[in-house]
């Protein structure tokens, strides 16, 4: 008979010292491991008040983003200081993706306007994605006596500033926009600033105020309707969403171009592959026919792209916008 092989008593000591060591490295790898990204709430920070451009097309996108994650993504309309405060509380916020701004060229304009921020425009913000670009339209009450962009600057050049034009904020892109379009035109109008979109617009429609010039998304349905009547877009491309309304450009001033955009933005520090996630995942919704159709609708044109061309992108515009702003003497304290 052969007997049976046995363990050194040494070996059979350690046996339960070596498995038990091997489980604590699993499960100390299990911990240091993060969770799937997102597991619970995403929050969205909105500048302006609710109804404006931003507003709705940032309600589109977290809708769509809900139904992909399986998580509520929760959009938190925070007015105010041309954007500032919703933009320090998101500058506030843990880097960890949960927390994100929705901003446009604001973030380039305020760090040009506001000589204290409470953040730092330059680094407080890790850039995620450019989601639209889409043109500022100008519209009017339709009993303001104003039928062509022709009258409009007419009157604006014969009585300056007895013309009222709402802003959706005060140094806004609307602001800086009208401030090009006065330089090269000798235009003037007097300026009534609201908290977004939403209140300019909807004191035109009660003839408070005569003019607007807003994002096209946010007064789409107004002119369709006949509600207000517009009169030109700032860029070089009429928007398919409302093709009749002629550029600037075509309609008295060779040349002028103004192109808005919004985007979203994460805490500096938010680690690399939450960035990436985000950026895909937003990338990919804004891409899908259904929100993309009612995105172009509205009077969006989709973007989309990487974190590094919303930076890019941000460095560009400072030069002209900075121009602007100092010939006109624009300054928020």
């Amino acid at each position: 008979m052969h007997a049976t092989p046995t363990l050194p008593r040494r070996s059979l000591l350690h046996t339960p010292l070596i498995l038990l060591a091997t489980l604590g490295l699993c499960a100390a790898a299990a911990a240091a491991e993060p969770p799937a990204f997102p597991n619970r709430p995403v929050h969205i920070v909105v500048p302006v008040a609710a109804g404006g451009s931003a507003d709705k097309l940032t309600r589109a996108l977290a809708e769509k983003l809900s139904a992909l994650w399986g998580q509520p993504v929760v959009v938190d309309n925070v007015p105010g200081a041309s954007g500032n405060i919703g933009a320090a509380k998101v500058a506030r916020a843990a880097p960890d993706g949960y927390t994100l701004l929705q901003q446009g060229e604001g973030l380039t304009l305020n760090n040009i306007l506001f000589t204290e921020l409470p953040y730092d425009a330059n680094k407080a913000f890790a850039p995620v994605i450019k989601a639209v670009v889409n043109p500022q339209i100008l519209v009017v009450n339709p009993n303001s006596g104003l039928n062509t962009f022709a009258d409009y600057l007419a009157r604006a050049k014969a009585q300056p500033d007895t013309l009222t034009l709402g802003l959706p904020g005060n140094g806004g892109i609307a602001h800086v926009a009208h401030e090009i379009l006065s330089q090269e035109t000798g235009a003037k109008v007097r300026y009534i600033p609201y908290s977004g979109g939403a209140p300019a617009a909807l004191d035109v429609l009660a003839g408070h105020t005569q003019a607007t010039l807003i994002t096209l998304a946010a007064v789409t349905e107004h002119v369709r309707s006949g509600k207000l009547r517009a009169l030109a877009v700032t860029t070089s491309y009429r928007s398919p969403a409302l093709p009749q309304v002629p550029t600037m450009a075509e309609a008295g001033v060779p040349g002028f171009s103004v192109e808005s955009w919004q985007g979203y933005f994460v805490p500096a520090g938010t680690p690399a592959a939450v960035v990436a996630r985000l950026n895909h995942d937003i990338d990919a919704v804004l891409h899908s026919p259904e929100l993309r159709s009612k995105l172009e609708d509205m009077g969006f044109k989709v973007a989309g792209g990487s974190a590094a061309d919303l930076a890019a992108s941000l460095q560009q515009e400072r030069p002209r916008y900075s121009r602007a702003i100092r010939t006109a003497g624009i300054s928020l304290r």
